[in-house]
C-alpha cells in the first residue's frame, strides 16, 4: 500500500481524507492525518459560538468519528523533509518522532497574522479556533457579572468596553454578534445601562469586508453604527498594554476584551521548515491541479490545498490572482485533492481547480445579515436566512447538521444561553480553596 500523509485536519485535510476513503478501496492506500487538534473547526460558525447561538462542540467535527479508515495522529508537524519522504511530529506528550510517507498532502492552513503591537500578545484573543470563541463569550459574560457589582466609574467602563481589531469577515461577524449579545444581555442586568456599552471595531484600511463591493460594505458600517458600535476606519492600534488601547488617531480607552482578527499569515512550518518550494509570502507554490511545484518544475508525490497553498484562481479576470483563503475554496480544493490523487493512482490525469464564488454572506446578529452575489445584494432577515441555510448544508456530516438545526430551533424558542463557564479554564480553583474566601475580602472583625 502507498502511504499518504495529510498534514492538517482542517477543511482541506479533512475533506481530502474523507473523500479518499470513499474513492479508494480498503487496503489500497494507508492514509494518515496529523493535526494537534482531534477535530476540524467549522470556522463560519465561530461568531455564532461567540454569541451563544451554537454550542461550541457543534462547530467542530471529530476526525476519529468520521474518518473510519484513516489513522489520526495528535501532534504538530514541525518539519517536512520531502527529499527523504519524512516529517517530524511533535506530540503533546513524549519526544518528537518521524513519520515516513510515499505521498504528502500539505493542508496545514494559515495562522492569525500578528503585528508587533505592545500588549497584544498579553491581552488579545484570536478568533480562529473553537476554544478562542468560547473564551471570548465567557469573557464578555463574566465582565457583565463583574460590572453589575461595581459603581459607575473607570473600572466598570473598562469591563463594558470591547475592541475588535480587523474588518474582514471574522472581525465584522464577531463584532456584530458580540454587540448583539451584549445588547440582549442588558435585559438581564438592570444595574447596567446601554449607554455604558463601548464597542470598537478597528480597521487599518478605508473599508471593511473586502470581499464585497463598496456600497454594501458602507451599508454594513452604517448598520453597525446605528446598533451602537464605533467603527474606526483608516485606523491602526498602536498599543494595548494593560488593556489600555491607543489608536493611531490619538484616541485612548481601556478595554477588558480585545479580539484580534487581522487576517492570515503563512504557516511557519510551511514557510520556514520544509524543502518544498514556497513563494515570497511563505505559501507553497502549487499548480492549478493542486500538485506542488510549477509546470516546468513539478514536485513528485507532493500535493497541497487550503490556506497554506498559493493557488491561482483560473476564474479570475486578472491572470495570476490567487484563490481567496476561505471555506468555499478550502472545502472544494479538499474534495478535488481526493479525486486527483485517486485518479493519478489509477493512471489517470488530475483536473485543474476552478470554482466561481457563490457569493459573500455575513451574519450581523440574530435576524440581520448581508448577502452579495455579483450585483445582487440582499440585506436583513433574508440574508440572515441565506447564511444559516448555506452553512447548515455546508457543514459536513448529517450528524452535525441535525445538531446545529436543533440548537437553532431551541434558541429560537428560549433565546441564547447566557451561562458563562469561564471557571473551566481554572478547574482546580474551587477544589484547592475549598470555598474559603480570600483574607483580603474579610471584614476587620473576621481577620485573624
Amino acid at each position: 500500500m502507498r502511504k499518504i500523509l495529510i498534514i492538517g485536519g482542517g477543511y482541506a485535510g479533512f475533506y481530502a481524507a474523507w473523500k479518499l476513503e470513499k474513492k479508494l478501496r480498503r487496503g489500497q492506500v494507508d492514509v494518515t492525518v496529523v493535526d494537534p487538534r482531534p477535530y476540524m473547526t467549522y470556522q463560519p460558525f465561530l461568531p455564532e459560538v461567540v454569541a451563544g447561538s451554537i454550542e461550541a462542540r457543534h462547530a467542530a467535527v471529530s476526525l476519529r468519528r468520521h474518518l473510519h479508515r484513516t489513522r489520526v495522529v495528535a501532534g504538530m508537524v514541525t518539519a517536512i523533509d520531502h527529499e527523504h519522504r519524512v516529517v517530524t511530529v511533535r506530540p503533546a506528550d513524549g519526544d518528537a518522532f518521524e513519520l515516513g510517507y510515499d505521498l504528502v498532502v500539505v493542508t496545514a492552513g494559515a495562522v492569525t497574522r500578528k503585528f508587533p503591537v505592545p500588549g497584544v500578545a498579553e491581552q488579545a484573543i484570536g478568533l480562529k479556533h473553537v476554544e478562542e470563541a468560547v473564551a471570548i463569550r465567557d469573557r464578555l459574560l463574566t465582565s457583565f457579572d463583574r460590572a453589575a457589582t461595581l459603581p459607575p466609574g473607570s473600572q466598570r467602563q473598562k469591563l463594558l468596553t470591547v475592541t475588535v481589531v480587523g474588518g474582514g469577515f471574522s472581525g465584522v461577524e464577531g463584532f456584530a454578534e458580540l454587540l448583539s449579545l451584549a445588547t440582549s444581555l442588558l435585559r438581564r442586568y438592570p444595574e447596567l445601562d446601554r449607554g455604558e456599552l463601548r464597542f470598537h471595531l478597528v480597521e487599518a484600511s478605508a473599508r471593511i469586508l473586502p470581499e464585497v463591493t463598496g456600497p454594501p460594505g458602507r451599508w454594513v458600517v452604517r448598520f453597525l453604527r446605528r446598533r451602537g458600535g464605533q467603527v474606526h476606519l483608516n485606523t491602526r492600534i498602536e498599543s494595548a498594554t494593560g488593556g489600555r488601547v491607543v489608536l493611531s488617531t490619538g484616541e485612548q480607552f481601556d478595554s477588558e476584551l480585545i479580539v484580534w482578527t487581522t487576517g492570515n499569515a503563512a504557516n511557519p512550518v510551511v514557510g520556514k521548515h520544509t524543502d518544498l518550494p514556497v513563494d515570497e509570502r511563505g505559501f507553497l507554490v502549487v499548480r492549478p491541479d493542486l500538485r506542488v511545484g510549477t509546470d516546468r518544475e513539478p514536485v513528485p508525490d507532493a500535493w497541497a490545498a487550503g490556506d497554506a497553498a498559493g493557488i491561482e484562481d483560473l476564474t479570475a479576470p486578472v491572470p495570476g490572482t490567487r484563490t481567496v483563503p476561505n471555506a468555499q475554496h478550502a472545502v472544494r480544493q479538499g474534495k478535488l485533492l481526493a479525486r486527483n490523487i485517486a485518479a493519478t493512482l489509477r493512471g489517470g490525469r488530475p483536473k485543474e481547480y476552478r470554482h466561481r464564488s457563490l457569493g459573500a454572506v455575513a451574519v450581523l446578529g440574530i435576524g440581520h445579515g448581508i448577502f452579495q452575489y455579483r450585483r445582487l445584494v440582499l440585506k436583513g432577515p433574508l440574508a440572515w436566512l441565506i447564511h444559516r441555510g448555506y452553512h447548515v448544508l455546508a457543514i459536513p456530516t448529517w450528524e452535525r447538521k441535525v445538531r446545529v438545526l436543533a440548537i437553532w430551533l431551541t434558541a429560537g424558542l428560549f433565546g441564547r444561553d447566557i451561562v458563562s463557564l469561564a471557571s473551566v479554564q481554572q478547574p482546580r480553583t474551587a477544589f484547592v480553596t475549598g470555598g474559603e474566601p480570600p483574607e483580603s475580602s474579610l471584614p476587620d472583625w473576621r481577620k485573624p
